[in-house]
């Protein structure tokens, strides 16, 4: 009914009117929206009884769409306020459960009560509960035990669990429940203020608010979990458009574009009627979180847009006249020309004084309209889910900016009352409930194990206020646990009409503070808050020096080195190897602690140098929640027990791709084993397995002994084995009884076996790719970050871009614990080439292939580059070993299999592998195409590899 931003829309809406003319709508009005939250909501629902003629007995619910609670974020330095709570008090206690579902540790009361007594003395009134796994905890259910002692114990203290907030991914649930937990006393007092309005306007009948999904929240919950609200705006802008268009979307999915004044924000609805979700993690106020949200594509296009001409090239936005339209418009008298003004002057719309713009040349009111449809078909084409013409609906104040066509929309639809659609979806949203467990499929099928989760699914929604009779599944999703033998995840929704029926519930928690003025309450968290200034990537300087004790010149890693490298081993990942996200924010928070990291180079080996490898092993689904830890370092620990080595000399890293390019750095963390690491790895890249290494293709039966360590008590160590594949087989098998992740130490290597075998200076070149993201961001240079990593790769004769385009398909699959699967990308016309890069492309370096389609089937990593022309012509353009990396042209940074996701524009760069690949027949057979089952690839060099410059040897020099 209510849709509270910068003005408030209301409507009363009739729904079993909605094959009339009017479509149900009874009665609408749009009010400035005040500071004064029961003054504002009160007004507008008086406004609509008044239009209307209702009387109060007939209003069955008063729903409300608000932007309090996000702007109440958004207007405040959040992530520095973050920081400063969670340096105010963190405390840990047992518990916590593995992948399977089963209990990792149980609940300890007096660890809990130990807790409560600090907090007690912190005098906080505010505490969130985060434990491992979580969301789905169906039967231990410890935050809630964790809950009940701490309310007992601290009953004037606000309790937040994190699985009512958010899903798997425990950093960033963590987050979202931190910021649920920071607003929950300004929450409280808006929907005291709401339902004061309704009250005073003599309305018996239940209030809710519209959540980010699309479904119903009813006042109670909404005060404890305000956060789900954050982004309800857009969502009922797409659901108000489906209704008010009458559009039949159970076949099919359906695009909304929402114009307004400034931007312009398109979404999906599926067939369920829903809309489609962001992939796994989102930004909000810059804090990383995984709640639920509306997947989103906005674009600077609006009614206030402004028009601009030079050298016969017409921008329209992104920088807009705002709230001053009516100021600066050229129809209003104003000098500026619109988006506005090119619509009245083509005769869409009737506003200000046409004859204003009757100067306006022709050719730029048309190149202006060519634009305006360029950018909105741009923006259709990135949220599409496939290639196929789909419907589209257009609704807010400036869709009288589109034109009468698009490419890519089957149908083009501006629905009666598009002005007011946010209000109409707040006002026909249904009730919701979803359930996320794993299962064992032991003694059922996987059938029977979905039904289960669909059963329980239907009674968690009518729980929430749903009619029975009208509930139906929305959406399934069911997938296998990696590395768990028979488990299943299984994430079911549905959904249902309200229970008119419904008594108002009476419940709000009410506290003494919360009966007082509207105050912003975040600004309690806020004092004295600072950040810390940002470095210049184009002047910094890695600090080299050499060591008074050994005279050994050591790279001293510093924070900014750490994002650095972060960066750089993701794109050296290949698609895998994990996220470096969590092992760049532990190896952080261990340089502010004091704690040392070093790298030296391979020429500063003692020839009997002993020196240890490894890290980590297991699933990436496990380690999205158990972050990172000191599994390695059990591991190292483990193996250097069996061995009865004291100590070893130097640290180098098992795989330089993706998270485990990280691990080496925090085994020889001063906290640690205080040794260095040697700037160089046994890959070069990101492989699948453990055994694909060059020092398996150059010697054999150099992997045991070993250990793999759990980091809670649990150890293995691997004697001796018949050859190097059965050791990766055997190791991971046990990993996944141990919890699905453990650190892992191999056989200590030599300074003979490093410099013969190993691939020198990944470190260096990790650490040059990650400088040269920076420089891009920087610089405002991110479209021409992949020629900037090309020459610092060697240039052009040792690295290549490959293609560019744009994602229109995934395919996944789980199999023995790897992803397996192929991404397609299509070439980018020229048109939008020049979109995104700006006329000047004789900068940007030429692609290998260009035209049709690129083809990369990963496992876990990506394995080679099918290129497939205009005319159907298939060639091999890159295969493994050589590296083929997925760059996000948006950010510059590279995109993991995970993120693979339709719509991205990305750039595929290859990069010539080590010639420790390639200098033994047996690299080939490990690490080339027929490894992964590609038979009739021949592996053709990308390139001549250039051997990365050393960080060591550049920087020393400069002192």
């Amino acid at each position: 009914m209510l849709e509270l931003g910068t003005n408030t829309d209301a409507v009363a809406l009739d729904v079993s009117a909605q094959a009339s003319e009017h479509r149900g709508v009874v009665a609408h009005c749009k009010t400035p929206t005040t500071s004064h939250v029961t003054e504002g909501i009160e007004t507008a629902i008086r406004n609509v009884l008044d239009i209307s003629k209702l009387t109060p007995d007939k209003i069955a619910s008063v729903t409300v769409g608000t932007t309090h609670f996000i702007n109440a974020v958004l207007e405040r330095d959040f992530p520095p306020s973050l920081a400063k709570i969670l340096k105010g008090y963190v405390g840990y206690v047992d518990g916590g459960l593995h992948i399977d579902g089963s209990q990792e540790a149980p609940v300890v009361e007096s660890q809990v009560i130990r807790e409560c007594l600090a907090i007690k003395q912190k005098h906080l009134n505010a505490v969130v509960i985060a434990g491992i796994f979580s969301p789905i905890d169906t039967h231990f259910k410890q935050e809630d035990k964790v809950r009940e002692i701490v309310t007992r114990e601290l009953p004037d203290v606000d309790v937040v669990c994190s699985h009512e907030v958010a899903n798997i991914g425990f950093l960033e649930r963590e987050n979202a429940s931190i910021l649920n937990a920071a607003i929950l006393q300004y929450a409280r007092r808006t929907i005291k203020g709401f339902r004061t309005a309704i009250k005073q306007l003599q309305l018996d009948c239940p209030l809710f608010l519209t959540q980010n999904d699309g479904t119903l929240l009813d006042a109670a919950s909404a005060a404890r979990v305000p956060i789900r609200t954050f982004s309800s705006g857009a969502t009922n802008s797409m659901r108000g458009a489906a209704y008010l268009s009458r559009v039949r979307i159970e076949a099919t999915s359906t695009i909304v574009v929402d114009i307004g004044g400034t931007t312009s924000d398109v979404g999906v609805l599926l067939p369920s009627g829903l809309p489609r979700q962001a992939s796994a993690y989102v930004s909000v106020a810059g804090v990383k979180v995984n709640y639920s949200m509306p997947h989103l594509h906005s674009i600077g296009l609006g009614g206030g847009s402004i028009v601009r001409e030079v050298d016969e090239q017409v921008s329209v936005g992104p920088d807009s006249v705002g709230h001053s339209l009516t100021e600066e418009g050229k129809v209003f008298g104003g000098s500026t020309l619109t988006a506005s003004d090119i619509a009245v002057a083509l005769d869409k719309v009737l506003m200000g004084k046409v004859d204003l713009v009757r100067s306006v040349p022709k050719q730029t009111i048309d190149r202006a309209q060519a634009r305006i449809k360029n950018l909105l078909e741009a923006a259709i084409d990135v949220i599409k889910t496939s290639p196929d013409p789909l419907p589209v609906l257009l609704v807010g104040g400036g869709s009288i900016l589109a034109p009468d066509s698009l490419r890519g929309a089957s149908d083009l639809i501006r629905p009666p009352f598009h002005d007011v659609a946010n209000a109409v979806g707040a006002a026909m949203s249904q009730v919701g409930g979803t359930v996320d467990m794993v299962q064992s499929i032991t003694s059922q099928t996987e059938a029977q194990a979905i039904e289960n989760a669909k059963i329980l699914a239907v009674r968690k929604t009518v729980e929430a206020g749903a009619e029975e009779s009208s509930v139906f599944i929305a959406e399934i999703e069911s997938l296998p646990v990696t590395y768990m033998t028979n488990q299943l995840r299984t994430v079911v929704k549905a959904i249902g009409n309200l229970d008119s029926n419904l008594q108002p519930s009476c419940e709000l928690l009410d506290t003494a503070e919360d009966r007082d003025d509207y105050t912003d309450m975040i600004v309690d968290y806020q004092t004295e808050v600072t950040e810390k200034a940002t470095i210049d990537p184009t002047t910094y300087k890695p600090c080299v020096a050499v060591n008074d004790e050994t005279g050994v010149p050591e790279w001293q890693i510093s924070e900014t080195d750490i994002n650095y490298l972060a960066d750089g081993c993701y794109v050296l990942g290949c698609a895998g190897g994990g996220s470096p996200g969590s092992s760049r924010l532990q190896l952080r928070d261990q340089i502010r602690a004091g704690y040392t990291m070093r790298v030296i180079d391979e020429s500063s080996l003692k020839d009997d140098a002993v020196i240890y490898w490894g890290g980590h092993m297991g699933s990436p689904a496990t380690g999205v929640e158990r972050l990172n830890a000191t599994e390695t370092v059990s591991a190292f620990a483990v193996l250097m027990e069996y061995l009865r080595h004291d100590c070893f000399d130097a640290v180098v890293g098992l795989e330089i791709g993706g998270a485990n390019g990280l691990e080496p750095l925090l085994v020889g963390s001063s906290k640690f084993f205080n040794r260095p690491v040697v700037d160089a790895d046994f890959m070069g890249r990101a492989y699948p397995t453990y055994w694909q290494t060059t020092l398996a293709a150059h010697h054999s039966l150099e992997l045991t002994p070993c250990a793999i360590d759990s980091g809670d008590g649990k150890s293995i160590i691997m004697t001796r084995a018949p050859d190097d594949e059965i050791v990766d087989r055997a190791l991971r098998a046990s990993c996944a009884e141990m919890g699905s992740r453990v650190g892992k130490a191999a056989k200590p290597t030599t300074t003979e076996r490093i410099r013969g075998c190993a691939v020198i200076n990944s470190y260096s070149l990790a650490w040059r790719i990650g400088r040269c993201i920076a420089v891009a961001e920087r610089t405002n240079t991110l479209s021409r970050v992949a020629e900037a990593i090309v020459e610092e790769a060697g240039g052009s004769e040792s690295a290549k871009i490959l293609f560019r385009g744009k994602i229109i398909g995934v395919e996944r699959r789980l199999w023995k614990g790897h992803s397996y699967g192929e991404v397609v990308i299509a070439s980018t016309s020229p048109e939008e080439e020049s979109d995104e890069q700006g006329p000047a492309t004789s900068e940007y370096m030429s692609a290998v292939a260009r035209g049709g389609t690129l083809k990369v089937p990963f496992k876990n990593e990506n394995i080679l580059a099918e290129h497939t022309d205009a005319a159907g012509k298939q060639s091999i353009i890159a295969s493994v070993p050589d590296l083929i990396c997925v760059l996000d042209r948006g950010s510059g940074r590279a995109l993991g299999v995970p993120e693979f996701k339709y719509g991205f524009r990305v750039v595929v760069l290859g990069i010539t592998c080590s010639p420790r690949w390639t200098d033994t027949p047996k690299g080939l057979e490990i690490g080339g195409p027929k490894a992964f089952g590609y038979d009739n690839v021949e592996y053709k060099p990308l390139g001549w590899y250039v051997k990365p410059r050393s960080v060591i040897e550049e920087y020393l020099e400069d002192k």
